[in-house]
């Protein structure tokens, strides 16, 4: 009996030892087919961008096709569970993004995928702030003056956001709930759409990456309030942050990142890891990102996956606040 016992022990150990050496041979041979990147939004936006570029690192480090394959649909929610369900073998990835990994885990009663079990963080590429922008008819010139403004006439000032549980809503929420005003929402299917509405007039007040806010607030057509970064940014260096003008605690980023589905052997995330970092570090890469207004990353999977945890965390507190339920 003991004998039986400690064949079948033997054996065990074996057969793990036979499936860790095959996953090891497996991620040195990867990659031997194309790599797919799903982007859980429409093309052209900033998920889609970072998506592409890492797809041109590694076409050009390892040699096979990478293709972008833009899966939208609710808020992400779509592509993202694509992903999670994909075979654990490093030829998906997801283009990530914060909306679908960490707002809509707190704002979606039902969600088939759990952004921590179902998911292998490989690197955060960037993020970006945004301008807190008003039309140039709104008599302010601060975010003092704005809250102003908004206390005087509860809810009639209406603010514009990409859709309901998006980063840009829920960062609107959040300062809201901070500065003690009520607004009206009103929710896009993009931020192009609202920012022609807010250089017409149509709408009051809206949050707007600063890339893309930079030269109409040169212009004069819109007006910069804060930026919503924890420091100023180069493109707007003379514009305050929310925090300088008293608004503390408060900073709102989009971020874009690639991750695989979990179980994905460790291989393989390293590999790919390594390959994005790289350029990620290269002085000419960095100079070209911030000069469009995205501060460059390059973690790896360990401090991209504990950076996931706090994003979850903290946009479930600012829904509770707010008292927005899930739906």
């Amino acid at each position: 009996m003991k004998n039986t016992t400690r064949t079948k022990g033997l054996l065990a150990v074996s057969c793990a030892a036979l499936i860790a050496c095959a996953m090891n041979a497996g991620a040195q041979q990867y990659p031997v087919k194309p790599i797919r990147i799903i982007v859980p939004f429409p093309p052209g936006g900033p998920t889609d961008t970072h998506s592409r570029w890492a797809g041109q690192q590694l076409h050009a480090a390892l040699g096979q096709p990478v293709v972008v394959e833009n899966r939208a649909g609710a808020a992400g929610v779509i592509g993202t569970e694509a992903v999670a369900k994909s075979a654990p073998d490093g030829y998906t990835l997801l283009g990530g993004n914060p909306g679908p990994l960490t707002i809509a885990p707190t704002l979606r009663k039902q969600l088939a995928y759990d952004p921590h079990r179902d998911f292998a963080p490989i690197t955060l590429i960037a993020r970006s702030a945004s301008c807190m922008c008003v039309h140039p008819s709104v008599p302010a010139k601060s975010l003092k003056d704005f809250i102003a403004i908004a206390k005087a006439k509860p809810g009639g000032i209406n603010f514009a956001t990409p859709g309901v549980g998006t980063v840009g809503h829920l960062a609107i929420e959040n300062f809201s709930t901070l500065a003690g005003i009520k607004m009206t929402h009103v929710p896009y299917k993009g931020a192009a759409i609202y920012t022609v509405d807010l250089l017409a007039g149509h709408m009051d007040f809206a949050q707007i990456q600063i890339f893309q806010a930079a030269p109409y607030v040169r212009a004069g057509r819109m007006r910069c309030l804060a930026v919503t970064a924890v420091m100023r940014s180069p493109l707007l260096p003379e514009v305050q942050t929310a925090q300088e003008q008293g608004l503390k605690g408060f900073s709102s980023y989009n971020w874009n990142g690639i991750l695989a589905p979990a179980g994905t052997p460790k291989g393989v995330i390293d590999r790919i890891h390594a390959v994005l970092a790289k350029p990620l570090k290269d002085p000419g890469t960095r100079k070209q990102m911030e000069t469009l207004g995205y501060e460059v990353s390059g973690d790896g999977p360990a401090e991209y996956s504990a950076f996931i945890r706090a994003e979850v965390e903290k946009w479930a507190k600012v829904a509770k606040a707010a008292g927005i339920k899930p739906e």
